[in-house]
């Protein structure tokens, strides 16, 4: 028994570390693929792309570990069936839940290791990678000079180069710059036959070296004449431009605003908690609201000036012809207070619980994903021996149907459940009731060997010489 068991162990690991590689690099490269436009052209260091990927693989591994689990099981029953070797471990005695109780162990390990991750690291690296995109996205476009296009990157100076060096980038020919420095009306202009540009002090300031050309000026106010225009020609001048506003800066990744999906267990369920209090004291409100208007018992706050304008008019009033007029103005305006007051607490009420709602189901979703690799193990395991051979084809084209069918179960699900349809626990966990009953059935058939009764036979393409050893 227990070289059957360490024969099946030895199986798992080697196809479930592979394809978690494949899958985490389909997704890398679908999020570059995705993402790669927006990184391009801000001069981003290269450690703040990789650390980018590192943040996001948090979503990923949350993909490809329960994929990579089921395709796993599948191929190491696959290969099972494939050898016979199901075949002389059933014919000795043992019974399929004999056999399959370490892979099941195993299966609640890595769900207790995936529980964990969905719940507390999980949401710390989509925070931090929301912050992370929040700085790449205010960040301005890197120092990018094109020929023949004006470049107005940087604050107060135009550049137009007409032609740039192939073999070195920074030899440029026919320079053009128009200086703002000092305003649109003593603008500066400089033309020059060549130039060469050079970063300094790490990248914070650019020296464009010019040579052979003329400087046309209007001086400013406070350098002589205002109408006083020069034109100094050069051999070789210098411009030193600062480029500090376009190195990409970092913000503190511990500050920013949290949502469900960078929130952890706890706070979501303390949220959840604040909401409940919240429902029941305006429920309580709007409970004494809707008492003292059925009772016809009023409060001088809740009817304004009703009781002190009939007390004013004394127990037998004589005929006032604006009796009538000064009640309904009154009573009018108690009804809208009312009213107000019974719309302003049934909107909070409904806006509490939605919230609440909205938590409980990313919630319940971290606890259903991470459990779903415990049942796609459960699936695996029998239906790996119901496949002709234990191939990558063929493992792979049964777990993408069943996780495509499993995901798509639970995308549904959360829409449901955020638009009230379905309750947040029923919407996360229809999933796993569905696949989890697919999976105790298939054990079962297994068990108890039902392929013999033909109303409940199936293959998946099992070889006659396969079919023939099994029948004895």
């Amino acid at each position: 028994m227990k070289q059957f068991h360490r024969m099946i162990l030895r199986m798992l690991p080697a196809p479930f570390v592979a394809w978690l590689i494949v899958l985490i690099y389909l997704l890398v490269m679908q999020f570059l693929i995705k993402f790669l436009p927006q990184l391009v052209g801000k001069g981003l260091p290269v450690p703040v792309i990789f650390e980018l990927i590192a943040y996001n693989l948090g979503y990923m591994l949350v993909l490809a570990v329960p994929m990579a689990a089921l395709i796993a099981t599948l191929m190491a029953f696959g290969r099972l069936a494939e050898s016979n070797a199901y075949v002389v471990i059933k014919g000795s005695g043992v019974s399929f839940p004999q056999l399959v109780w370490p892979v099941y162990l195993v299966g609640i390990l890595l769900t207790a290791g995936m529980w964990y991750f969905n719940t507390e690291i999980h949401p710390e690296s989509n925070f931090r990678a929301s912050n992370l995109w929040r700085d790449i996205r205010t960040a301005k476009p890197g120092f990018d000079l094109q020929a023949g296009v004006f470049y107005d990157g940087i604050q107060d100076y135009k550049i137009l180069v007409d032609e740039i060096s192939p073999e070195n980038p920074n030899v440029l020919f026919d320079v053009t710059i128009f200086d703002y420095t000092h305003g649109a009306r003593f603008r500066t202009d400089i033309h020059a036959v060549r130039g060469e540009l050079e970063t300094i002090r790490e990248g914070r300031y650019l020296n464009m070296i010019l040579y052979d050309g003329e400087v046309h000026r209007r001086r400013p106010p406070g350098s002589g004449s205002a109408d006083r225009y020069e034109v100094l020609a050069f051999d070789r001048h210098v411009i030193r431009i600062s480029l500090e506003d376009l190195l990409f800066t970092r913000s503190d990744p511990r500050q920013g605003r949290r949502h469900d999906r960078t929130m952890d267990t706890t706070e979501m369920k303390a949220l959840v908690d604040s909401f409940e209090v919240q429902v029941k004291r305006d429920e309580e409100r709007l409970r004494s609201i809707l008492l003292t208007v059925g009772t016809g018992t009023v409060s001088r706050d809740e009817v304004g000036g009703l009781i002190r304008d009939v007390t004013r008019l004394g127990p037998t009033p004589a005929i006032n012809t604006q009796l009538p007029s000064e009640l309904r103005d009154t009573a009018t305006r108690t009804t809208r207070s009312v009213r107000r007051r019974i719309v302003t607490a049934s909107q909070s009420i409904t806006f509490a619980r939605r919230k609440a709602d909205q938590y409980r189901v990313e919630i319940h979703k971290k606890y259903s994903i991470a459990l779903a690799c415990l049942i796609f193990m459960m699936i695996g395991a029998p239906l790996g021996l119901y496949i002709r051979k234990g191939g990558l084809g063929t493992a792979a084209t049964l777990a993408a149907t069943i996780f495509l069918f499993h995901w798509i179960s639970l995308a549904n699900g959360e829409k449901l459940a955020d638009r009230g349809f379905l309750e947040p626990w029923l919407g996360m966990w229809l999933a796993d009731i569905v696949t989890g009953v697919i999976a105790i059935w298939l054990t079962f058939y297994v068990w108890r060997d039902l392929r013999a009764i033909p109303e409940f036979s199936f293959s998946f393409g099992r070889s006659s010489e396969a079919k023939s050893l099994e029948s004895q």
